[in-house]
């Protein structure tokens, strides 16, 4: 089971990892405005966050076989065809669930800071 939550881990994490590169990106872009560049990220990570519970209810049917965490493993460490199924789709719930709430915190961290932006700086109308 350990091997199976390394690859679900490292599936998901570098999925995470390519969404927050393009989030990051659209901030950097929208640094001109703080306010703007805060909101817009709190708004794409909680666009990751729903999207994840989303990945998380369905792979529970989703087949096993055609995951990319069943790709990263090798022959010897793939469970029993009998069980393997319960035990990739489990796995897989769990980690996808496991990022969605690093991800829901994070969103709760942007909305925090927009919220505090807005009340102390206020929107930009410099343009």
């Amino acid at each position: 089971m350990e091997h199976l939550r390394h690859a679900a881990n490292i599936s998901i994490g570098r999925a995470c990892g390519f969404f927050g590169l393009g989030i990051v990106t659209v901030m950097m872009g929208l640094s001109f405005d703080p306010l703007l560049a805060t909101r817009s990220g709190a708004v794409l990570v909680t666009a990751l966050t729903i999207v994840l519970i989303i990945r998380a209810r369905g792979a529970l049917t989703q087949d096993y076989r055609r995951t990319e965490m069943w790709l990263l493993l090798e022959d010897d460490q793939r469970p029993p065809v009998n069980c393997a199924q319960w035990a990739a789709s489990t796995v897989l719930r769990d980690a996808y669930l496991q990022f969605a709430q690093w991800a829901a915190g994070l969103s709760i961290l942007l909305w925090t800071v927009a919220l505090l932006l807005a009340i102390f700086v206020g929107p930009s109308d410099e343009i």
